[in-house]
């Protein structure tokens, strides 16, 4: 690992807040409609988002680029939806963290239902790392790294991020 010289990121980082943050400026989406992920087996996905996380399965079609692969999606809240692909013969990797990659997918909760899902995680033996009182990390079926965290949507750790 390289060393790095702190006061130099903090430098860069106030740099770019000054020339480039944008508070109260309109976005041109409207929201996110979908994110997609890969995945190795269509039932231990669902079986693994609907029953132990709780986001019901709301649809499942064909893929119309991939012949026999299936795209399916799980309703996240809020309008949102977290879809998955199976891409059957292609021999795809495990899961890897790589530049223009997926670090880790957040997914707001409200406190009591965060309280629910760690438990839900211990019961299901799924390995988790707690932060902060406010985020569970942990890995789905095909590696994926998710989060719930029970700060509200725009919020993170106290501090208003929308």
């Amino acid at each position: 690992m390289t060393e790095i010289d702190l006061s130099a990121v903090e430098a860069d980082r106030e740099r770019l807040r000054t020339a480039y943050l944008k508070g109260g400026t309109a976005s041109s989406a409207r929201g996110l409609h979908h994110t997609a992920l890969l995945c190795a087996d269509v039932e231990r996905t669902v079986r693994f988002y609907q029953e132990v996380l709780g986001f019901p399965l709301t649809e499942m079609v064909g893929n119309r680029d991939y012949e026999g692969s299936t795209h399916f999606f799980f309703d996240i809240g809020n309008g949102n939806l977290l879809a998955f692909f199976d891409f059957p013969g292609l021999d795809l990797g495990p899961y890897a963290e790589v530049l223009g990659g997926l670090h880790h997918l957040a997914i707001s909760v409200e406190p009591g239902q965060w309280d629910r899902l760690k438990a839900s995680l211990v019961e299901h033996g799924v390995e988790f790392q707690e932060e902060s009182g406010t985020s569970i990390y942990f890995r789905d079926p095909d590696g994926a790294r998710i989060e719930l965290i029970s700060d509200p949507l725009g919020e993170m750790y106290g501090l208003k991020v929308l």
